[in-house]
C-alpha cells in the first residue's frame, strides 16, 4: 500500500482518532491502478483531527490537500506523487455542500486544486467505462467551477474540460497578477490525456 498506508498510519496515531479503515474498491479487491485509496476515519473529536490534518499530511509533500466541497459529509482529499489520490472520509460528520466557487485572487489556488483532483477521479471513472457518470460530473464541474471562471459551455470530454480550464485560468492569472504552481497539473495531465487502451490496467492484489 506504500504511501497510502503511511498516511493512514499517521492519521490513526492521532489521539482524537478511534479507527481508520480501508473501504471502497481497494478493500473489495476490484480496483484499477488509478483507483482512489479511500479510508473511513472514526474520531471522538472531529474538530481536533480536522485542525491537525494539514500538519499530519504535510510530511508527505502533498501535491494538494483540501476538504471536499461537494459531499454531504466531511472528507479530506489528499493528492501525492504518482499521482495517487487518498480520501479520508468522515462518514458520520454531516455537513452542507458548498455553493459554486466565488472566483478571486484568494480562491484561485483552491479552484486549481479541486479541478485537478476532480480530473484524476474522472479519469479513473472513464477508464472503467462509466461514460454516463463522466457526463454528469462534467455538467456538475461546469456549474460549480468552470462557469464561475467564465467558461460558457459544458465540456463533453475530459480533454475539452482541461483545454477550457487552462485557457480561463491563464486569463485569470493575468488579471490577478498571479502564477499558480504547475506541479499538480504536471502530475495529473498525462493521466487525463493518456490513450484509454494502453495506460492503466486492472490492479491486482498480491497473493
Amino acid at each position: 500500500m506504500g504511501i497510502a498506508e503511511d498516511v493512514a498510519g499517521a492519521v490513526r496515531a492521532h489521539p482524537a482518532v478511534r479507527d481508520v479503515r480501508l473501504v471502497g474498491s481497494r478493500s473489495r479487491g476490484d480496483a484499477i491502478e488509478l483507483s482512489d485509496w479511500d479510508f473511513q476515519v472514526t474520531a471522538d473529536d472531529f474538530g481536533g483531527i480536522a485542525r491537525d490534518l494539514p500538519g499530519l499530511v504535510g510530511r508527505f509533500d502533498p501535491l494538494a490537500a483540501q476538504w471536499d466541497r461537494l459531499r454531504d459529509h466531511e472528507c479530506f482529499l489528499l493528492m501525492v506523487d504518482g499521482p495517487t489520490k487518498i480520501d479520508l472520509i468522515f462518514a458520520d460528520v454531516s455537513r452542507s455542500r458548498y455553493p459554486p466557487w466565488r472566483v478571486g485572487p484568494d480562491t484561485l489556488p483552491g479552484i486549481d486544486a479541486q479541478f485537478w483532483d476532480w480530473m484524476l477521479w474522472l479519469a479513473g471513472k472513464r477508464r472503467r467505462g462509466k461514460r454516463d457518470l463522466v457526463r454528469v460530473e462534467l455538467y456538475k464541474m461546469h456549474e460549480h467551477l468552470l462557469a464561475p471562471m467564465g467558461v460558457a459551455g459544458v465540456p463533453v470530454t475530459l480533454g475539452e474540460a482541461v483545454e477550457c480550464y487552462r485557457r480561463v485560468r491563464l486569463r485569470l492569472e493575468k488579471r490577478y497578477g498571479q502564477h499558480l504552481p504547475r506541479r499538480l497539473e504536471e502530475a495529473v495531465l498525462p493521466v487525463v490525456l493518456a490513450p484509454l487502451d494502453d495506460y492503466y490496467q486492472p490492479f491486482h492484489r498480491a497473493q
